[in-house]
């Protein structure tokens, strides 16, 4: 609720560092983050009281506060605190503000050393991209502990002066609902959200008729989900949205007018911020050329809290090392393929999930689609795929759909069709790695 942007806000004014938590992390990860960051003081609702790691695990937190959400404002902690005649702390604009803890897919997670700097720059590239006024309104559907979130969502709207609902968890119903009652002109979600919408049973466009903003981030979204917006909603304008946590959101941004002719792209570089392309050498490639991309700009956070190795082994020359396999064309155009440890080498063939994903999810039925290889003796790496679907939809339908469709090594050799969501962590990262482990049932 409104809880949590004003305890942030109230940290900042005291210039301490703030460390948001995932409300679904277990007890044993919230140790770790507390005891990893030197946090002195946890404040958390009181429903989740039960999940927190008991006292003797976390040694330098020195106080505790539980908070109801409905509670009034002026009851929060730091609300006594933090007067309105009270001058805020003096601060570094390079000083860090939010320590943001990565998703942790492999081993621990990293803690981002967010700076004032680059939240600034980051809530007026939102500003600037996406045109926010104070008319604005706009529903929270994506976690405050993730940069999204915070980032995109907080602090984009808090920087036009403009309306924040919070709808505690995403179902497209309720959050169309919502959506008509507030007159809702912006969103920040995830493709499969959009997806869902349109899936909605009495899903109204004319009654969605000042919603004129919708960013998009964190996967691909398919060229017939745009399509079907721009036909059904054509004041709707979407954008997607590329960056991460070290980049404090966004480090590209689509253009809304070029989102339908350039549905593969994730955009242009933010103001001050730079894309390159490099190989494996650390050296730049030609435009259409296929490399890892190197993050640079304001926005990019100096590093990991506590964590000199991991600080020299991901960041270079004031670029941050994505791990993100992709390319830029002649007009500066971005193209993100895969993850450089998710590209899967079929017989020394290169395969880019992404690809393979945009033409599943073309198909008429499919909700979501995660490309996996599955390891070979003979060519190295298979490709399969796992398939979220409201359809009845047969395995062959799919090997079909793609391989008129592609070359003939990128075409999945198995199927995995389900209607559970796909596997994701706290902060909503796809999980690939369980994907790849998954011995279910394959087709």
């Amino acid at each position: 609720g409104a809880a949590f942007p004003v305890l942030f806000f109230a940290v900042q004014r005291l210039g301490a560092i703030a460390v948001p938590i995932s409300a679904r992390e277990r007890a044993d990860g919230i140790a770790y983050i507390l005891c990893h960051s030197g946090a002195r003081l946890l404040v958390h609702e009181a429903s989740l009281t039960d999940r927190l790691p008991l006292p003797q695990a976390t040694p330098t937190v020195i106080a505790r506060r539980a908070i109801d959400p409905a509670a009034k404002l002026t009851d929060l902690p730091f609300a006594a605190a933090t007067p309105d005649d009270a001058p805020p702390s003096a601060v570094d604009e390079d000083a860090t503000a939010v320590i943001l803890y990565t998703s942790g897919t492999t081993g621990r997670p990293k803690g981002a050393m967010l700076t004032h700097l680059g939240l600034c720059h980051s809530a007026m590239h939102y500003e600037v991209a996406m045109r926010l006024t104070s008319a604005d309104r706009a529903i929270a559907t994506v976690p405050f502990t993730h940069v999204t979130g915070l980032v995109g969502v907080i602090l984009g709207m808090v920087r036009a002066a403009a309306t924040l609902v919070v709808l505690p968890e995403f179902k497209a119903p309720a959050f169309l609902e919502l959506a008509v009652h507030e007159r809702i002109t912006h969103s920040l979600m995830v493709p499969a959200m959009y997806e869902l919408c349109l899936r909605t049973p009495g899903f109204d466009p004319r009654s969605l008729a000042s919603w004129r903003i919708g960013g998009y981030g964190g996967a691909v979204m398919a060229p017939a989900t745009i399509a079907r917006f721009a036909e059904m909603m054509p004041r709707l304008d979407l954008t997607n949205v590329y960056g991460a946590t070290e980049t404090t959101s966004p480090a590209t941004m689509m253009p809304p007018t070029e989102t339908a002719a350039r549905p593969d792209s994730v955009g242009r570089p933010v103001p001050c911020g730079e894309v390159l392309v490099m190989d494996e050498q650390g050296r730049e490639v030609a435009p259409g050329e296929v490399g890892e991309l190197w993050l640079g700009g304001p926005m990019v956070v100096p590093g990991y809290w506590s964590d000199l190795d991991a600080t020299r082994e991901n960041f270079a020359g004031g670029f941050w090392r994505s791990g993100d396999i992709g390319s830029k064309d002649d007009d500066g155009f971005v193209y993100v393929l895969d993850r450089k440890k998710d590209m899967i080498n079929r017989g020394g063939y290169k395969v880019y999930s992404v690809e393979v994903e945009n033409i599943l999810m073309d198909y008429p039925g499919v909700v979501e689609a995660a490309v996996v290889a599955t390891p070979c003796p003979v060519l190295g790496e298979r490709v399969r795929a796992v398939v979220v679907t409201d359809s009845d939809i047969e395995p062959t339908e799919l090997a079909r759909h793609c391989a008129d469709r592609l070359a003939d090594y990128k075409v999945p050799e198995a199927f995995r069709l389900t209607r559970e969501p796909l596997p994701r962590n706290a902060n909503g990262k796809l999980m690939k790695r369980r994907l790849r482990a998954d011995e279910g049932d394959w087709a």
